[in-house]
């Protein structure tokens, strides 16, 4: 193994970066690529190369900036393809011993930190339970210790999440929840091991009460949720999860993608009521759920959101050109919702091409209704009536006089 001469190893030096990011992230992935593609081939090899480069990650980038948190990201990245790539390899306990060694030096030698990460996956890297119950009983003191301390001792071990990992793997589970609760402060990180433990020994009930206990100040409350939610799904309890966990563990980046993420989890339950549960969750924002009404097909509580709540006048003019043949009474609500409340001053940085387009998205609907030009455009002078109604006057007063 030692034979082999690796291409990123000469990149990955003491200090090789500077302050710039991007050049190191670039590193990474070519690194992990040189790695993979060895793994094909040479598994041993490659968890060799695997072992060297999670070495030399930290001191290699001590000197980057990485407020942004794209390093971080790629350097976790690194550590969840690279840890599967050492756990796999078809190795003796006295090189996997080895192995583990080097990367317990790595991880003690970790001062920014990088790599701190590795220490969650430290069971797995154990592999058998053997190793990892060496492992715990050589952490188990210091992280006894390290919580026993007071000011002005800090009570920090880096080892400490390598520990509780090695006790979860090991299978000992009870040791494991003995340990947490000595520890002095609730902590998720921590805590997310006892409740793994918990539905190793068949204690589901326990786990959660023990997860929700963990919530409080600066706690990730999604991913406690997520936690519980999983283990009710796994206990074939999709009801009780949907009712307790479903809207607060599936936020998507918009209101859409929220609602297919639980639509997609829960598949059977009913997507109105999904829907409903969503708009509820949100009073005074109703109309944001407005695409997602949409994208299910319940054009007529859509349009119901749209009337009644303020949305996205964009959203509701491409909705209302999208589909124009389809649904073309809908079209024309939505056409002259974006109108409605374009003229109340509704809308991100509004244009006149906005209106425009609203206008024209209205007039193509309306031919397909069989709806007069005249009837729309009275429902368009009843919008420029209101006191904020002079911006759509100004862009339509033309059309509508015509």
């Amino acid at each position: 193994m030692s034979a082999h001469k690796w291409q990123f190893t000469s990149r990955f030096r003491r200090h090789a970066f500077g302050w710039r990011s991007n050049t190191p992230i670039q590193r990474i992935k070519e690194a992990l690529s040189e790695i993979k593609q060895v793994a094909r081939k040479e598994p041993l090899l490659a968890a060799e190369g695997a072992v060297t480069l999670l070495e030399k990650l930290s001191p290699a980038l001590e000197q980057v900036d990485s407020s942004s948190g794209a390093l971080g990201s790629a350097v976790n990245k690194a550590i969840e393809t690279l840890v599967p790539i050492i756990a796999k390899a078809d190795v003796g306990p006295r090189i996997r011993q080895r192995w583990l060694e080097r990367l317990w030096q790595a991880l003690q030698d970790d001062d920014m930190p990088y790599i701190e990460l590795l220490g969650d996956y430290w069971g797995e890297l154990c592999l058998t339970q053997e190793l990892a119950s060496k492992w715990a009983d050589e952490f188990l003191p210091v992280v006894e210790r390290a919580w026993r301390s007071q000011p002005p001792g800090h009570g920090y071990f880096k080892g400490t999440t390598a520990c509780l990992a090695s006790l979860y793997v090991a299978g000992r589970h009870e040791e494991l929840l003995a340990l947490l609760e000595k520890a002095r402060f609730k902590w998720w990180h921590e805590r997310r091991w006892g409740v793994k433990a918990l539905v190793a020994m068949g204690q589901k009930a326990e786990a959660i009460r023990y997860a929700e206990a963990s919530r409080g100040l600066n706690t990730p409350e999604q991913q406690i949720a997520q936690t519980c939610e999983g283990i009710l799904l796994s206990s074939g309890l999709a009801d009780e999860a949907y009712r307790r966990y479903a809207l607060e563990t599936n936020q998507g980046a918009t209101h859409l993608a929220t609602f297919r993420s639980i639509a997609k989890k829960y598949p059977k339950t009913p997507p109105a009521q999904i829907l409903r549960d969503l708009i509820a969750s949100t009073p005074g924002a109703e109309g944001k759920w407005f695409a997602a009404a949409k994208d299910a097909g319940m054009f007529a509580m859509a349009i119901d959101l749209a009337t009644n709540s303020p949305t996205d006048p964009r959203t509701l003019t491409r909705a209302a050109r999208d589909y124009v043949e389809k649904q073309p009474e809908f079209a024309l609500a939505a056409g002259l919702a974006a109108l409605r409340w374009i003229s109340r001053g509704h809308g991100y940085e509004i244009t006149g091409g906005d209106v425009l387009d609203a206008y024209a998205a209205v007039r193509q609907a309306a031919a397909m209704t069989n709806v007069s030009v005249e009837t729309v455009n009275a429902q368009i002078r009843e919008m420029i009536a209101l006191p904020s109604g002079h911006f759509l006057l100004a862009i339509l007063g033309r059309q509508l006089s015509s």
